[in-house]
């Protein structure tokens, strides 16, 4: 607008306000606040909250500061028990939830299979699936009775009916075919997503030198997907260390012979069952430096950590 008599014009100020949201230093901090918010609020601070209740003895309407008592009682039996069920259930996930998918992943990838979106959907429904319904099935199928469908199964190869929640071995077999069963899907999309990110031209000059199918998923597909391997077995970890329901709806709260017994189900009885908060504040500490460490020595071992130039 021109000056009029050498005054210029009285626009509309911007508003001072809106000036300050619209930059583009605030910008970026609005749109990260609801994640920082979240984070403080349902992640830190129960995380510090549940450190300090370690160091406590809490009862109804009193509590009391006892330093590392909680910490000293971690050295018995039962916690060593969940510990070792729960790191060989680790290990057998990580097992199973990374080749299976892996493997089904390339099935499904190849030009020569039909009806890929009904095998991708009926191995992502268990995922939607909740566990508890599942764990429901699971305990009709491998029930105790010979008219159990796993006990009619392994009876016509000559093998006796098994009671299936009340030895160790099966009752670890449940609980890793539980989990996996709900999340094998899941990981097979992540890699199947990878998969079709590899350069086709890879596997033609691999085809070229006269690469057999052995070789061509040994150094063209594993390498080029090592990224999402690392990534599925890395969470497989830390939510088999998590693991709580896949034993739960087997046995509730207690197992014969803590056969079932893991390291967040340990918390469980001691913390809702017992109504030792301050204990079960001290697991649920030690199974997260837990879970830090290994995660650590896990990424470190894979070098995740190492630059690509490297």
């Amino acid at each position: 607008m021109p000056e009029i008599n050498g005054t210029k014009p009285v626009g509309k100020q911007p508003n001072k306000l809106m000036k300050l949201l619209n930059s583009k230093n605030i910008v970026p901090y609005i749109f990260v606040s609801p994640f920082i918010l979240s984070f403080l609020v349902l992640t830190l601070y129960p995380a510090v909250q549940g450190i300090i209740m370690s160091f406590q003895s809490i009862l109804p309407g009193q509590v009391e500061f006892i330093g590392l008592e909680n910490y000293s009682r971690l050295t018995n039996s039962t916690f060593y028990t969940a510990l070792s069920n729960t790191t060989i259930y680790v290990i057998l996930t990580v097992l199973v939830l990374t080749i299976v998918p892996l493997f089904l992943a390339i099935f499904l990838n190849s030009k020569f299979v039909r009806f890929k979106t009904i095998f991708r959907a009926s191995l992502f429904i268990p995922a939607l699936t909740s566990t508890i319904v599942g764990g429901m099935i699971f305990r009709l199928m491998f029930g105790e009775q010979d008219t159990a469908v796993a006990n009619q199964i392994i009876n016509w190869f000559g093998i006796d009916s098994v009671e299936w929640r009340y030895n160790a071995w099966s009752a670890m077999f449940l609980m890793v075919i539980l989990g996996s069963w709900r999340w094998i899907g899941v990981n097979m999309l992540y890699f199947l997503a990878a998969l079709q990110n590899v350069p086709g031209e890879l596997y033609e000059a691999a085809e070229i030198d006269g690469a057999s199918a052995w070789q061509k998923l040994k150094f063209v597909t594993i390498p080029s997907v090592k990224p999402i391997i690392i990534f599925v077995s890395t969470i497989t970890i830390i939510n088999g260390f998590r693991m709580f329901e896949e034993s739960f709806v087997f046995w509730e709260a207690s197992s014969p012979g803590n056969i079932g017994l893991t390291v967040v189900g340990y918390i469980y009885q001691q913390g809702i069952g017992q109504n030792d908060m301050g204990f079960g504040a001290a697991i649920g500490v030690a199974l997260m430096i837990i879970i830090f460490i290994i995660s650590i020595i896990y990424l470190l071992l894979t070098g995740t950590f190492k630059r690509g130039d490297e």
